[in-house]
């Protein structure tokens, strides 16, 4: 069989770009190793970790703070099994949705192992061991990532487990060590200790989130910290073991002693990796970089002309909306369009509680570029809205050019921060200024105000609420 263009993959990334390539009038096939579609965005990551962080949250919220709206309830007990059941029910049914959309725009489905036979053609092995060839005009390497670990710890997926793991543990853990400071430990450590758990984050940097606005990595450790979450920062893990039902993690301090920590799990989260395993990439001459990434231009074309990559097999952040839009740059790009990506607006989001999601420039960025700025900060417990709900935590930080006020970087924690985020995405894909947010009108009373505020505060100093 002969396409226009093959995909590899059909994580976000994978079946967006395959969906507008469809759209655009192209004849496509898409490769997947597992029997569900969707990638680790959807079976092991982004969906099912948001079905758990918002049930975890229900029910952290029946416990401590239902009283104080004047709801009383018997003590709450919950159901695990339930719940690792309702998010398995809500992965079903968002995979079965994208084979409805592969249905509906008529793509075909190969099930099996993609690998390069060379350019233009795709050897797909089937879990029964047959295989057979496609040949495609263009190729998109939409293979995803992995989770990364240490070359000193043995994942034995019982004990020591990844995020794929503490997914669909059948018990919650007495005390869950997580190794890794960013998204991934903080939200799955999060569902767990509001279910109970003692959750203790080892973290080799000086700060939770280290890519993060400071502000933004001092906040959420705050709150974190009175929700019961134990930090230790500037520790470096030298070895992780098992004794039966016990994990042992020992860890360097900045001070140079040993620490020992005990836990009944352990979760590695130390970022995710490139996944091009059983590709054979060599057989159609890409090129990878020595972090494991496959090399594209600023089109996402490899170093050979039929052949393209995107998502977490590239440069870049592993983000699944940052996935999809290259996919869809991609499609658009071989129909003859000229899509584009500001890579700098791409928002980055931590779904816990309070959320927490950034855009731009962080402050540390903007010094280190020698950019004059402004900042407005403005925090959620002024707001009117924050009072109502009973969720005061956090704050929105503008940065604008100091100059020309244009607005540069945006930083939040507080709720529902995911959403909120998105207003200033688009505001700075036009370039507005401070000013221009400030004169908009938001809703009262909304938390959007808090943007509003902060955006006055960089832009004249004075915000209205504080």
């Amino acid at each position: 069989m002969k396409y226009d263009l093959i995909v590899i993959g059909s994580g976000p990334g994978g079946y967006i770009s395959a969906i507008r390539a469809a759209q655009l009038g192209s004849k496509v096939a898409i490769i997947e190793k597992y029997s569900t579609l969707g990638g680790t965005c959807l079976n092991v990551g982004c969906i099912p970790s948001k079905a758990l962080l918002d049930s975890s949250h229900h029910y952290y919220d029946a416990v401590h703070h239902f009283e104080e709206h004047g709801i009383s309830v018997e003590k709450p007990t919950f159901d695990f099994s339930k719940m690792v059941g309702r998010k398995a029910s809500v992965v079903e049914q968002t995979t079965g949705g994208i084979k409805y959309l592969m249905d509906k725009n008529n793509i075909e489905v190969y099930e099996g192992l993609g690998s390069f036979e060379d350019a233009t053609h795709v050897k797909i092995t089937k879990t029964d061991g047959s295989s057979e060839v496609i040949e495609g005009t263009n190729i998109i390497i939409a293979t995803g990532s992995k989770p990364s670990s240490l070359p000193f710890i043995t994942i034995d997926k019982e004990r020591i487990i990844t995020s794929t793991e503490a997914l669909k543990l059948k018990e919650v853990p007495k005390h869950l060590l997580v190794i890794g400071g960013g998204v991934i430990g903080l939200e799955l450590g999060s569902v767990y200790k509001r279910l109970g758990a003692n959750v203790t984050v080892i973290e080799y940097a000086p700060t939770i989130t280290p890519t993060m606005d400071k502000d933004v990595s001092k906040e959420l450790t705050k709150v974190l910290k009175k929700q019961g979450v134990k930090f230790n920062v500037s520790h470096g893990v030298t070895s992780v073991e098992r004794n039966g039902d016990e994990v042992i993690v020992k860890a360097t301090n900045k001070k140079g002693e040993e620490v020992t920590f005990n836990g009944d799990y352990c979760l590695v989260a130390v970022g995710r990796r490139p996944y091009t395993d059983g590709l054979a990439l060599e057989k159609a001459g890409v090129k990878v970089s020595e972090r494991g990434q496959v090399e594209v231009n600023d089109h996402l074309q490899t170093n050979v002309s039929t052949i393209y990559a995107i998502g977490d097999v590239v440069k870049g952040a592993m983000l699944a909306h940052k996935a999809e839009e290259e996919g869809v740059v991609v499609a658009e790009y071989l129909a003859g369009q000229k899509p584009h990506i500001d890579y700098n607006l791409i928002p980055g989001i931590v779904y816990t509680w309070p959320e927490v999601a950034a855009v731009g420039k962080t402050e540390q960025e903007l010094k280190d570029a020698g950019i004059e700025y402004k900042a407005g900060k403005f925090s959620m417990r002024a707001l009117g809205r924050s009072r109502a709900s009973g969720d005061l935590d956090g704050f929105v930080k503008v940065l604008a050019d100091k100059t020309t006020d244009e607005v540069l970087g945006v930083h939040i924690v507080g709720a529902r921060a995911a959403d909120l985020i998105m207003e200033m995405a688009v505001a700075m894909e036009f370039r507005a200024s401070a000013e221009d947010i400030a004169r908009i009108c938001h809703g009262h009373p909304t938390y959007s105000e808090a943007i509003k505020e902060a955006a006055k505060a960089a832009w004249d100093g004075k915000p209205l609420n504080a």
